[in-house]
């Protein structure tokens, strides 16, 4: 393969792309975790084993608990770094979540990792001197935080009653970070609470300032990007309100049809270890079903937005279908309709069609 020219991120996994072709990259820490989650398994494998095993329920459970096909290992952000080929992003698991660097010799380095929040979404300051990023806490509400390059001196700079994610830096003088923030509808301290629309916002670290640069209550406008002339990118998409209550009828059918998913849940179980056991594949696939698609375009209603805080009435839609983004050293836009990625010159005129791609929720170039 030749020189990467984008990193990506699909379903978490972390692939590094070029025009020619693409490859995994697998974080060192994350195959640590696995393989213990494997040792711990196999240690323990003989109690849901043999004639003195237990029962099926302890066995199920113990299953789901132990078995790292149920281990989850997530790249959840990734961006370049301040030296040439450098990488940073962030891993999660159910229990931990940290930030590392990966240099253009593919050595990893752990910043840092912590199991009382999750950390995602980070940009390094172009001086390299400090890194932004959000971090999101079990009450569902997410705080931008800034930190030093060495992984010290984590701080916190939003609060309130709001999701704060995605930052990235403002080309320039000061300590400027545009964002998307969306307000905590209803039951603000509950789990799961519904969001309103997200809006992007710009936070000056020094004044403490807050200006707001794009809202609506129709649309999400998400993944902001600015340059030094302050022209600020974003992706414009229809706003997703809290679902409407479930009607009489719909709670009823649900009632009815909770034994019967109950009764099939324990015969899959019970026909997924008697495959096992016997060496064979599980219904499903032994009668040619096929699964779900995993990847699908994103909707024509998803547009890449170009606004001018110096005319903020000034608002052109530069592209449709866009899932994710990125702006070059250059200037040029890259984005991705979630299978294609393709890159827009600096005059925003032509589009040239990159590579192909099996999926990409996220993309950054290089």
């Amino acid at each position: 393969m030749s020189d990467p020219s984008f990193a990506s991120i699909f379903q978490g996994q972390l692939f590094l792309l070029s025009e020619s072709g693409g490859q995994v990259l697998e974080s060192p820490f994350g195959r640590s975790l696995r393989d213990r989650a494997v040792e711990i398994y196999n240690r323990n494998l003989w109690k849901t084993q043999g004639p003195g095993g237990q029962t099926l329920a302890h066995a199920v459970r113990a299953a789901q608990l132990r078995d790292p096909s149920n281990f989850r290992i997530a790249i959840t952000s990734v961006t370049r770094g301040c030296d040439a080929g450098e990488l940073l992003y962030t891993l999660e698991t159910d229990e931990i979540s940290g930030m590392f660097s990966r240099g253009a010799d593919g050595c990893e380095k752990r910043i840092f990792h912590t199991a009382d929040f999750r950390v995602r979404h980070l940009d390094m300051r172009p001086d390299g001197a400090e890194i932004a990023a959000s971090i999101h806490h079990r009450s569902g509400m997410a705080n931008l935080a800034v930190l030093r390059a060495d992984g010290s001196d984590l701080t916190e700079v939003t609060d309130g009653e709001s999701v704060d994610e995605a930052p990235r830096w403002v080309p320039g003088p000061g300590r400027r970070l545009v964002f998307q923030s969306a307000g905590l509808a209803q039951r603000p301290r509950a789990r799961g609470a519904p969001l309103g629309p997200y809006g992007i916002q710009q936070l000056d670290l020094d004044t403490g300032e807050i200006r707001c640069l794009a809202r609506s209550t129709e649309f999400d406008f998400v993944c902001p990007r600015i340059t030094a002339d302050g022209v600020v990118y974003y992706i414009r998409k229809p706003y997703a309100a809290a679902p409407e209550p479930v009607s009489g009828w719909k709670a009823l059918h649900d009632t009815v049809a909770l034994p019967f998913r109950i009764l099939w849940g324990i015969f899959m179980i019970a026909e997924l270890f008697a495959a096992r056991r016997a060496g064979r594949p599980p219904l499903e696939a032994a009668q040619g079903i096929e699964p779900a698609a995993k990847v699908v375009r994103t909707p024509s209603t998803w547009f890449l937005m170009r606004q001018s805080l110096e005319a903020a009435d000034h608002v052109e839609i530069l592209a449709k279908s866009v899932r994710a983004f990125d702006l070059a050293a250059d200037g040029t836009v890259i984005y991705s309709d979630g299978v294609d990625v393709y890159r827009m010159g600096i005059d925003h005129g032509r589009v040239t069609k990159v590579l192909s791609s099996e999926g990409i929720d996220l993309i950054a170039a290089l």
